[in-house]
């Protein structure tokens, strides 16, 4: 027993010192941990290169993108064949994805040898000879009646520049090997967004933000890139961690200078690293006493067959023993023990480079979306991996030990290449699918220039007749008269009070007005909320609100005792027979108080005020928000003689020739007309352009068949059209994965500011993905860039048909005037025009083209509702001033 003990002991002794002594020699491929990062960083640097326009043509690591677009979501099916080229045989698959609700899929393939004069003779006999096998293929399956897609899996480095070319079938895919890994596990596991081969070869894959990527147009969504890490070093960024050997190797190779990272690690080269370093110790006495065999000299004798099994667990010793002895080596035992231990060394440090470059991909992952922590899956595939005793292990321990940040599951490739080119194909067939209906709901929304002169000529012709005598009571747009016949000339001064009224919020100003040298306009307001049981409550109880408002400001402002003039801002249809007689002609914007519409609303306010019997005031003035615009504006441009408002409500105003409005007497000068558009279309002038969407929102508000033109417009409604558009598409399956979710069933969820926010082009796809999911609305990636086109072609429409019933204000300006090109300023207000990242551009743009005589400037109100009724106040009281006289 002793003696046994004593030989264990010998043996453990003379392994420890072998190592130490293999360990000192081969000190240099030893990496620590912080080596190790390093390498990360450089990587990361190497990567930022690569995608960059400018630095790509100098950067090794090429970062080519892959145009593969998006990873499976489990809906894929159908029939799909695929041809994989890449070494020394050509498979072809026909590949089976079947939609069971298991995501399950069956391959079946045929194997046929490359010969020599094939793979070295020119292109068109390679070409050739594939299509040759494929036909034979197809024949052998009974394909050839069918018209498959196929994909085709090219494992060799390829700069794309699109996923499918012109042959006949539906949709051809040209698909590296490591994209392919990919999109298999992706397949299994909808977290796979990264793929690596290691194996004869190394490479790696990753799906990366298309903001990132300068070599494609486009910065929406994501797409794969190949990174081709092989050639990472090549530049000499890894000069100092490759040892002689490395570089007696490099020069021994077919391409010397090239793929450098790629021969530190790859099997291919792994073999003969281990006979270079063990040729050198022999012939420096360390191994085999000195005694060097023809075979040790010879290239190519050790494999990475032989590394694998040297350095199995327990056959190992063995293993290495009977492989030195086929080298006609006579290894000792400490031979065999330092060999081993060669063989681990170089393999580690391989599994150690391949988890650097790995820790940095995961990395710009994790930083593109802004994670502190990722859980993601690496799809892998390789002989290496797959077939070495321990890389796999050492790999996934070093790469959590580098990224403690990301949890990753490493996930092993089932079909390969093959099966891998079938799912990229048939993710390009879903999305083209998808890409089809989706164009196919959102095309009426795409209004071509002849059908928007048509609206342009249709608003015209309204605005005509809404001023005609006899087309009072027909007429949808009302072309009220505001009897607002002047604008600011800045003489007027004083102080005024200003009531708004025209959404949720309601104010009272107290606004300043100085005239002269130093003119300026000095306002303090306060907000008060109106409660939606008094929005549609009864019209007394509304006003009784108001007042009380009133008081608390006076009481607030130390003013109570004095009877100011004051501008009634109501943001809402209103006929009027004189500055400050307003009849409601019919609430909007989801007021519905009872005993109001038909009703003077300067009477009721009175009412309300005598009622409260605690102050008086001098009502000068009922003006719309509209109007209140154009004299904010008017203020400081006289040439201001439009105002427009697209905001929660849409609408115009402008100063028609008072010869032209039948519905009041007189003939001299001019008079603000309040157009009302929002109404326009009421009578089915452009039923042709409303989708089904429109109507489900019509039919869905408070005043059905009413304001169809606002409901177009306006930003009280984009969002819900947005809404019932995005539950369409989600019934169609291409959203959401099908789910309806209950926040997206409920009305109104989905409002207006959003739009803006999600179109905004600072917002990433990542940001739009959080304002979803605080909508309760769980969305990928692709879900996100059909969301923000939606949101586009909504809101682009609205603009683009906002523009052409602006268009058809000044042209008739223009033809008032009678000039043949005309300067105007258009005095704006509403959130829409203000906070839309794109609605004011696209709106300016169609103005010019579908008026393009009108040079129109575009001026931003300051507080129409509340400083404009002040001046509309001023202005009444300067010309009833004038008229005493």
């Amino acid at each position: 027993m002793f003696a046994v003990h004593l030989l264990a002991f010998h043996f453990t002794k003379l392994k420890e010192d072998q190592i130490k002594k293999v360990d000192r020699y081969l000190y240099p491929l030893r990496l620590s941990d912080d080596v190790l990062l390093d390498v990360m960083a450089r990587f990361q640097a190497e990567m930022v290169k690569g995608l960059g326009r400018d630095t790509n043509p100098t950067a090794t690591v090429k970062m080519l993108p892959s145009f593969v677009r998006s990873l499976p979501d489990g809906s894929e099916k159908g029939e799909f064949l695929a041809v994989d080229l890449g070494g020394s045989q050509f498979r072809a698959h026909q590949v089976k994805v079947f939609d069971d609700g298991r995501q399950s899929s069956q391959l079946e393939s045929k194997f046929y040898p490359t010969p020599k004069e094939v793979t070295q003779g020119s292109g068109a006999e390679l070409f050739d000879y594939i299509a040759d096998c494929l036909s034979d293929f197809m024949e052998t399956k009974n394909l050839k009646h069918k018209k498959l897609p196929l994909g085709f899996t090219f494992s060799f480095p390829c700069k794309q520049t699109k996923l499918e070319e012109d042959i006949d079938v539906d949709v051809l895919a040209l698909v590296n090997d490591t994209v392919g890994t990919m999109m298999t596990c992706g397949y299994d596991d909808q977290r796979c967004e990264v793929g690596l081969i290691i194996g004869t070869g190394t490479n790696a894959c990753y799906m990366e933000e298309m903001r990132h990527i300068s070599l494609v147009e486009g910065d929406e969504g994501r797409m794969c890139i190949n990174t081709e890490w092989g050639a990472f070093g090549d530049d000499g960024a890894l000069d100092d961690l490759r040892t002689e050997f490395d570089r007696e190797l490099d020069l021994g190779s077919l391409n010397p200078g090239k793929q450098l990272f790629e021969k530190m690690i790859s099997s291919l080269y792994l073999g003969e690293l281990v006979r270079l370093i063990l040729l050198k110790m022999t012939k420096e006495g360390l191994l085999f006493n000195g005694e060097v065999s023809t075979a040790l000299l010879t290239k190519g004798k050790i494999e990475m067959k032989h590394v694998s099994a040297m350095e199995k667990y327990k056959e190992g010793l063995s293993n290495t023993k009977e492989i030195l002895m086929e080298l006609n080596l006579f290894p000792s035992e400490e031979d065999c023990v330092a060999v081993q231990h060669v063989c681990t060394i170089v393999s580690f440090r391989s599994a150690n480079l391949c988890a650097a470059a790995l820790a940095a991909i995961l990395t710009r992952l994790r930083e593109n979306k802004k994670l502190l922590r990722m859980r993601t899956t690496v799809g892998i595939d390789g002989g290496l991996y797959k077939t070495h005793p321990k890389f796999a292990q050492r790999l996934h321990k070093v790469v959590r030990r580098l990224v403690p940040t990301c949890d990753v599951r490493f996930l092993l490739s089932e079909g390969g290449s093959g099966r891998g080119a079938a799912m990229v194909t048939a993710v390009a067939r879903r999305l083209a699918a998808q890409r089809r209906r989706l164009d196919t709901a959102l095309a009426p929304f795409l209004l071509a220039p002849g059908t928007l002169r048509e609206v342009r000529d249709k608003m015209r012709a309204e605005l005509e007749y809404g001023l005609k005598r006899e087309a009072q009571g027909k007429a949808t747009v009302k072309m009220l008269p505001t009897y607002v016949c002047g604008t600011p000339d800045g003489t007027e001064k004083g102080k005024f009070l200003a009531l708004d009224l025209g959404g949720t919020n309601f104010r009272v100003l107290l606004v300043k007005i100085k005239s002269g040298r130093k003119r300026s306009v000095q306002m303090y307001n306060k907000i008060f909320a109106i409660p939606l049981e008094i929005m549609q409550g009864t019209g007394e109880e509304l006003f009784d609100h108001i007042v009380q408002c009133i008081a608390e400001f006076l009481e607030y402002m130390g003013i109570k005792g004095a009877r100011l003039p004051l501008g009634f801002t109501f943001s809402f249809p209103c006929r009027q027979a004189s500055i400050d007689k307003g009849t409601l002609v019919g609430w909007t914007k989801g007021f519905k108080a009872t005993d109001c519409e038909g009703e003077d609303v300067v009477d009721m306010l009175r009412e309300a005020i005598k009622r409260r019997n605690e102050f008086d005031l001098d009502i000068v003035a009922v003006v719309n928000d509209t109007v209140g615009t154009m004299m904010t504006c008017g203020y400081e441009d006289p040439n201001c003689e439009i105002g427009l408002i697209a905001g929660t409500g849409s609408n115009a105003c402008y100063m028609e020739d008072m010869k032209n409005i039948e519905i009041v007497e007189g003939n001299e000068g001019k008079m603000c007309i309040n157009t009302e558009w929002g109404a326009f279309g009421d009578n089915g002038c452009i039923d042709h352009i409303r989708t089904k969407y429109d109507r489900e929102v019509d039919e869905g508000s408070l005043n059905p068949g009413k304001q169809r033109y606002e409901k177009m417009t306006s930003g009280m409604y984009l969002g819900e059209i947005v809404r019932q558009i995005l539950i369409d598409l989600t019934k169609q399956g291409l959203l959401f994965r099908g789910h309806i979710s209950e926040s997206l069933r409920k009305r109104g969820i989905f409002e207006t500011k959003f739009l803006s926010q999600i179109e905004s082009d600072r917002l990433a796809l990542l940001q739009v993905r959080r304002i979803l999911q605080q909508l309760g609305l769980d969305s990928t990636c692709e879900d996100s860039i059909i969301v923000k086109e939606v949101c586009g072609v909504v809101s682009r429409r609205a603009a683009r048909l906002c523009g052409a019933g602006l268009a058809a204000i000044v042209e008739k300006k223009r033809e008032n005037r009678g000039v043949e090109h005309l300067q105007i300023t258009v005095g704006v207000d509403g959130t829409l025009y203000k906070l839309h990242p794109h609605f004011s551009t696209v709106l300016r743009e169609t103005v010019k083209e579908l008026a393009p005589q009108c040079d129109v400037t575009f001026m931003l109100s300051e507080d129409g509702s509340g400083k404009g009724a002040a001046l509309i106040t001023a202005v009444a009281k300067r010309l009833h001033n004038v008229g005493q006289k």
